[in-house]
């Protein structure tokens, strides 16, 4: 499937896209989440995390830049970057260390990362739209292609 945009009536429907992608992540991979403030990110990242099976609280990472978690045999990390001033704040995260292919990673405001972000397999960009919100996907490696085809439920939750 190549970039493609679905517009979100609602939360439930950002949460219906993450429930939808879920499956297809089990071995891990980049998902970079871009968007003004309020436009879903993080309901996206919550729903998501919690369809893969984390249970209880899932926190946003906007304080601490880095929230981790286990679902099963994946290591699940959510980063906030919106309050990084340089891309050099996130050396001491241990990105290197995450980002073996092993792990989910969802980051939040990927352009304050910069170089220092791994490379995103899939590239979500959340925006208003007049009613609830435009979404577009764009696929950035064979794994994220493979993502978006294997989720043919992508379109019935628009």
């Amino acid at each position: 499937m190549a970039e493609d945009a679905l517009h979100l009536a609602d939360e439930n429907a950002v949460a219906a896209l993450a429930t939808a992608l879920a499956p297809a992540l089990g071995e891990g991979g980049v998902i970079h989440l871009h968007g003004d403030l309020g436009a879903g990110k993080t309901t996206f990242a919550r729903a998501l995390i919690a369809t893969l099976g984390v249970s209880g609280r899932i926190k946003s990472p906007t304080y601490s830049l880095i929230e981790s978690y286990r679902a099963g045999g994946l290591a699940i990390h959510h980063l906030d970057l919106y309050r990084i001033a340089d891309a050099g704040e996130l050396e001491w995260l241990g990105l290197d260390e995450i980002a073996d292919g092993a792990s989910l990673i969802l980051v939040e405001w990927p352009e304050r990362g910069g170089t220092a972000l791994p490379r995103p397999d899939l590239v979500l960009e959340f925006a208003y739209a007049p009613v609830g919100r435009r979404l577009d996907l764009r696929p950035q490696s064979p794994r994220g292609r493979a993502w978006l085809a294997a989720t043919s439920a992508l379109h019935s939750v628009a």
